[in-house]
């Protein structure tokens, strides 16, 4: 039998489009994962075709998002809205819309499902009982492990929730994980089977975040050549815990008010999830810890403009309470700036402690001001940090991230195959 790879793939992202910006609502690391791996699949001549929710009447049917790749707008349930708390309710008329694109091509169109993110894998599933190719999986986040490390005041993933990502991961045919702890977390709290679980760490585009002027990016941006530039980056949510640099920058101004004068503190994104629900707590949180003044707020940033950021900060703040693996971590170092991450997930792998960055045990502002002094406040050390960064984020890139989902599709296929001849023989022996 021989291991081809895939002719087309059909992904599926059912809350987020690969088209949104992340860094806001849903938008996020998943979406740049699915962007990044789509197009380079295209490119060794794999064609992708995405599926996610409409979420407005003007947009087309199918969007081509790049050579190769195709982004397909499935309507199910009110276009603007609908939470993603709300969306399981939808699951029905999006797999109805899923099947029904399939149902118009010739029988054999895809030749595996890729899944992304628990409700995907719902839809999934079912794909994968209706056309008999398998169904490759990956969480990005899991419940049981976001409950674990809620946030204060942060809501816990529902049940329904947990027993989705259980049936999932018990139908999927390879389960893909970003980092080993995510891996061993499908075996232990979901019950996987081990030979299904492949790990594959996510990437970074080594071409558009490359080490820079930070003084031109400073400028461009607005700010001082001499400035002590502190950033996180990132949608505006309890989990990933901005307020943590808010109150570590705080404590830096109460050991050293001198610092004033050069501090800046870049909060970069948009609210998500229950950060909806108060869209401007980080802005109170500022006022009340007395540091307004130091503190800038812009919009997700794409493209250029984003490594512009990166450049610009001294040290990227990544405090989050769980993180799967830590893009905006490796995109940072990549662009040689060192980061200061929490010690969760996956962000012991994107981060190496002492190397390209610094990890914080707790989420303690004293621990934080003190580590992100050290840091920040010591050029020599950033420098040797900033060495590391860019040679840490060198042994990733999208181009092995993908080269090992393509591995995984075949083996899943062949697998897939296999098993399906051996149910084939055990029914002609019970005829």
């Amino acid at each position: 039998m021989s291991a081809r790879l895939p002719r087309r793939v059909a992904v599926l992202s059912v809350h987020t489009s690969p088209l949104e910006q992340p860094g806001t609502g849903d938008a996020g690391g998943m979406n740049v994962y699915i962007v990044q791996t789509a197009t380079r699949m295209a490119r060794r001549g794999v064609a992708v075709e995405v599926f996610t929710r409409a979420t407005s009447s003007e947009l087309p049917p199918v969007v081509e998002l790049a050579p190769g790749v195709l982004v397909r707008h499935v309507v199910a349930g009110p276009f603007e809205g609908l939470d993603k708390s709300e969306l399981p309710a939808q699951l029905c008329a999006f797999t109805a819309g899923v099947l029904r694109a399939e149902a118009r091509q010739e029988p054999g169109h895809y030749d595996v499902v890729h899944s992304h993110y628990w409700l995907s894998g719902q839809v999934g599933w079912l794909a994968r009982e209706r056309w008999g190719v398998p169904l490759v999986h990956t969480a990005h986040t899991l419940a049981k492990v976001k409950n674990a490390a809620l946030a204060d005041g942060d809501v816990p993933e529902p049940r329904s929730r947990v027993i989705g990502e259980d049936q999932v991961v018990a139908e999927a045919d390879r389960l893909v994980a970003n980092t080993a702890v995510e891996a061993g977390q499908l075996v232990g709290l979901y019950g996987a089977d081990p030979d299904k679980v492949l790990t594959v760490p996510p990437g970074v585009d080594l071409e558009r975040f490359t080490p820079g002027d930070a003084s031109a990016a400073r400028a461009v941006l607005g700010l001082p050549r001499d400035a002590v530039v502190l950033a996180f980056v990132g949608r505006v949510q309890p989990l990933k815990a901005p307020d943590v640099l808010l109150r570590a920058a705080a404590e830096l101004l109460a050991r050293d008010p001198a610092l004033r004068a050069r501090l800046v503190v870049l909060v970069v994104g948009g609210p998500s999830g229950t950060g909806l629900e108060q869209p401007r707590v980080l802005h109170n949180l500022a006022a009340s810890l007395g540091i307004a003044d130091v503190v800038r707020f812009l919009p997700p940033q794409g493209g250029p403009a984003l490594a512009d950021v990166y450049r610009a900060a001294d040290v990227v703040a990544v405090p989050s309470h769980n993180e799967s693996f830590g893009l905006v971590a490796l995109e940072a170092q990549a662009c040689g700036t060192p980061v200061v991450a929490a010690a969760v997930g996956g962000l012991p792998v994107a981060v190496a402690d002492g190397v390209s960055g610094m990890l914080v045990p707790d989420h303690d502002p004293a621990h934080w001001a003190a580590v992100l002094a050290e840091v920040a406040l010591r050029p020599a050390y950033r420098e040797q940090l900033a060495t590391g960064a860019v040679g840490h984020a060198r042994r990733f890139s999208w181009d092995r991230t993908t080269d090992a989902l393509l591995g995984a599709y075949t083996e899943a296929a062949a697998a897939f195959r296999t098993a399906l001849d051996r149910a084939l023989d055990r029914q002609e022996i019970a005829v």
